[in-house]
C-alpha cells in the first residue's frame, strides 16, 4: 500500500472498486478486502476463529457454525476497513468464495442437508476408493466426493436414494449466496476426476459410474448431481437479496455484486503464491499440509500419494495432500505459552512461536534422533487410518529443547516429503517452489527446514499468512481482466510484479539431516500403527 494517497483509497472503498475474498479454513474464516485495480493491496481483513467436530466418528461442521462465521468474519472485516480508513463498507465490486476441498455436502431436492457435512478429515471411504481407482485409472483418494457418494451406495445408506445436488464447502456457500450450483475447476477437480481438454468432468468416466452404481442405486445419474465447472475468469453470478441479508445481516450490503467462480483451498493458494504454470509448485500448511505442482506432462503411472486435480485455469496439477499438518505443532507452542504464562511471563502466543522457532535453529540437522508424528487423524499416504500423535525418542537421542522443536518442524513435513518423493521419482521438474501458511511467518525457520525437506528453494512472499483469502481476492479481481489475459499473465505482470518473495536454499547439513530424520520417521510408521491397535 506505500505510495498510494490514504484519501484515495478511502475513495475506492466508499466507490466499490475493491474485491472481496472470504475462505473458510479448517481452524479460521478469513475475510480479505483488495484494490481491485492493484489486487497486492490489501485495504481491510477480517477472521473468525471455529473448529471441527468428531461426531458419531465423523469429521465435521455445523452449517449454522459455517454462516455464523462468515457473517463474523465479515462483520470483523468492516471493522478494520472503518479503523484504517475512516470509512464505512457500502459495498464492493466483486467477491469471491473459497474454502477447504473435497469432502461430502449432499442435499435432496429441497435443498436440505440429508447428513452431517463429512470433511476431507475423513477415512471411511476405503472401499469406495479402491474400486473407483481401479475402475477408472486414476487415484481416487480417500476425501474425494465421489468416493463419499460410492461409500455411501456400498453401505446402502437411505439418503442416497433422495441426493440430487452434491457440492463442496465452497460451492454451498457460494450457492447460497447466488442461488448458481457453480463451482471452479480446481474445486471439482477433487469431486470427480476432471478431462483436462474439456476443462469439464471426464464423460466416460461419469458413464462408468452410472453403470457401476446402476443395480444398488437404480436411476442415479452423477453427472446430475455435480455442480456446473467454471474456469478462473467466468462469471459465477451475483448476489441475491437473500445472500446479501446471509452475508451481512446490518443490511448494509446490497444485492446484485458480481461473484468468480467459488474454489478450493488448494488453487486459492496457487494463487496466492503465484504458481499455476508448468514448472511451479507451493506448499500451503495449516490444519492439513498439502503440495501442489503444474505439470508439463502426464505422470507415466497412478499413485495412491498423488492426486491429479487441476489450477483455477484448469491446467493439470499433482497433488501430495497430507490431512495434519500445523495442529500439534500449535499444540506443543500452546504447553509451552501456560508455562511462560503460570511462571509469571507475559509472552503472547507469538512471542512464544518465535522464541520455539528459532530455538529449532539450533538443532541438530536430524533432530538428535528425535522423531514427531503430528497424525491426529488418519492419514492415507502412510497408511494409517486413524490418528495417534506421538512423540518418540531412544535412550541415547539427544533431547534438548533446540531438537524437540525441530523434531516436531520435522513431523509437519515427513509425510509431505514421502508424498514428494514419489514425484521425484517421476522425473517431474520444479522451477521454483513457493510456501505459504501461518507458520512461515517467522522469517527463515520454517521455511528453511521446508527447503530441506525438499531439497529445492523455497519462496516465501509477504501474503504468506494472508494466504487462500487473499487469493480468492485476487481471483475475483481477475473477473474483469479475463479477455485481456491468462490466469499466470494477470498474475505475473498485475499482482505480482513487484512482490517481494525471500528465497531460500536447502542448507548443506539439513538435507542429508531431514534424509536421516525421514529414514526414521518411515521406519517409525510401525510405531503409529501399533499405537492405533492399541490406544
Amino acid at each position: 500500500m506505500s505510495g498510494i494517497d490514504p484519501a484515495a483509497l478511502a475513495q475506492a472503498i466508499l466507490e466499490g472498486r475493491t474485491s472481496l475474498g472470504i475462505e473458510l479454513g479448517s481452524t479460521r474464516i478469513k475475510a480479505c478486502l483488495v484494490l481491485a485495480d492493484d489486487p497486492a493491496t490489501v485495504l481491510a481483513v477480517g477472521s473468525h476463529e471455529w473448529e471441527n467436530r468428531f461426531q458419531d466418528r465423523v469429521w465435521t461442521y455445523a452449517l449454522d457454525d459455517v454462516w455464523a462465521g462468515v457473517q463474523a468474519a465479515y462483520a470483523d472485516l468492516v471493522a478494520d476497513a472503518q479503523r484504517r480508513h475512516g470509512v464505512p463498507l457500502p459495498t464492493v465490486g466483486a467477491i469471491g468464495v473459497s474454502a477447504m476441498m473435497h469432502g461430502y455436502l449432499g442435499f435432496d431436492e429441497a435443498g436440505a442437508l440429508l447428513v452431517p457435512f463429512r470433511t476431507w478429515r475423513n477415512t471411511t471411504t476405503g472401499r469406495a476408493s479402491e474400486v473407483l481407482s481401479a475402475l477408472f485409472g486414476v487415484n481416487i483418494p480417500l476425501r474425494w466426493s465421489i468416493a463419499h457418494l460410492y461409500q455411501s451406495v456400498l453401505d446402502e445408506e437411505p439418503h442416497v436414494a433422495d441426493v440430487r445436488f452434491l457440492t463442496t464447502l465452497a460451492g454451498y456457500v457460494h450457492w447460497r449466496l447466488t442461488g448458481r450450483k457453480v463451482l471452479g475447476v480446481g474445486d471439482a477437480s477433487g469431486m470427480f476426476p476432471i478431462d483436462s481438454a474439456t476443462h469439464d468432468y471426464n464423460a466416460p468416466m461419469l458413464a462408468k459410474f452410472d453403470q457401476l452404481v446402476a443395480e444398488r442405486a437404480f436411476g442415479l445419474k452423477v453427472s446430475g448431481l455435480l455442480p456446473e465447472v467454471l474456469v478462473a475468469g467466468q462469471p459465477a453470478g451475483s448476489l441475491t437479496a437473500e445472500g446479501a441479508a446471509l452475508l451481512d445481516p446490518s443490511g448494509a450490503l446490497p444485492a446484485g455484486i458480481p461473484f468468480c467462480p467459488p474454489e478450493g483451498d488448494a488453487g486459492t493458494g496457487m494463487v496466492a503464491t503465484c504458481s499455476v504454470a508448468p514448472r511451479t509448485g507451493n506448499v500451503s500448511a495449516g490444519t492439513s499440509i498439502f503440495a501442489m505442482v503444474v505439470l508439463e506432462r502426464p505422470l507415466a503411472s497412478v499413485h495412491h500419494e498423488l492426486d491429479l486435480v487441476t489450477t483455477p485455469a484448469g491446467d493439470p496439477v499433482a497433488m501430495v495432500h497430507c490431512n495434519n499438518g500445523a495442529s500439534e505443532l500449535a499444540a506443543w507452542v500452546g504447553m509451552f505459552s501456560r508455562f511462560a504464562t503460570v511462571t509469571g511471563g507475559d509472552l503472547t502466543s507469538d512471542d512464544v512461536f518465535e522464541a520455539l522457532f528459532r530455538e529449532a535453529l539450533d538443532g541438530d540437522p536430524d533432530a538428535g534422533g528425535l522423531l514427531a508424528y503430528n497424525h491426529l487423524a488418519g492419514e492415507p499416504i502412510a497408511g494409517l487410518a486413524e490418528g495417534r500423535p506421538l512423540f518418540v525418542r531412544t535412550p541415547d537421542s539427544r533431547f534438548t529443547l533446540a531438537n524437540v522443536m525441530r523434531a516436531q518442524l520435522y513431523g509437519v513435513f515427513g509425510t509431505l516429503a514421502l508424498g514428494m518423493r514419489v514425484l521425484a521419482r517421476e522425473g517431474v521438474a520444479l522451477d521454483r517452489m513457493f510456501a505459504h501458511g501461518g507458520m512461515f511467518r517467522t522469517a527463515g525457520v520454517a521455511q528453511r527446514f521446508l527447503a530441506g525437506a525438499l531439497d529445492a528453494p523455497v519462496a516465501v512472499g509477504g501474503t504468506a499468512s494472508e494466504g487462500g483469502a487473499w487469493g480468492i481476492a485476487v481471483l475475483a479481481s481477475y473477473l474483469t481482466s479475463a479477455a485481456d489475459a491468462d490466469l499466470d499473465t494477470y498474475l505475473r505482470e498485475r499482482v505480482f510484479q513487484s512482490a517481494d518473495f525471500r528465497t531460500v536454499a536447502p542448507d548443506p547439513e539439513d538435507v542429508p539431516g531431514f534424509a536421516a530424520y525421514l529414514s526414521r520417521y518411515h521406519a517409525g510408521l510401525a510405531v503409529e500403527r501399533a499405537a492405533i491397535q492399541a490406544l
